[in-house]
């Protein structure tokens, strides 16, 4: 038995990127940061603030309600898989990504009452919106 399950809270780190492939499908693309707080070891050492940026990619109505509703500095709760693919660049050199498709994603950031309302209805295929403060965890 295996598990490949990734759970994020992070911000966006810029708009999202969406495509439509074969069928009118849509593709969603960007980086998310999470971050870990610095803070002073026992030995009174300061260990600095540490962000890692993750590649996250959105399919079908997730993907469409990121087109929406998420923009750059959005609080998301991301929950999906890793993939790794390759691919050969112009210099012939085989490169590697990692990336978290999403298959849930929940928005933590506040936005107007209308706004989310809408976000509500368009997100059957998506978790659903959370309205609540920001400071809220997802579980």
């Amino acid at each position: 038995m295996s598990v490949n399950k990734v759970i994020l809270v992070g911000n966006v780190g810029k708009d999202p990127e969406v495509r439509y492939v074969e069928s009118n499908v849509a593709v969603a693309n960007f980086p998310l940061a999470t971050s870990e707080r610095g803070y002073t070891s026992r030995s009174g050492a300061q260990i600095p603030e540490r962000t890692e940026w993750h590649n996250i990619v959105l399919w079908r109505g997730l993907a469409e309600v990121a087109e929406k509703y998420v923009k750059k500095g959005t609080q998301l709760y991301i929950e999906g898989k890793l993939r790794t693919r390759s691919w050969t660049d112009n210099n012939n050199i085989v490169r590697y990504t990692t990336e978290i498709f999403a298959d849930n994603m929940e928005i933590l950031s506040r936005r107007d009452s209308g706004n989310a309302q809408q976000a509500q209805q368009q997100s059957t295929e998506a978790a659903p919106v959370v309205e609540e403060d920001s400071d809220a965890l997802p579980f």
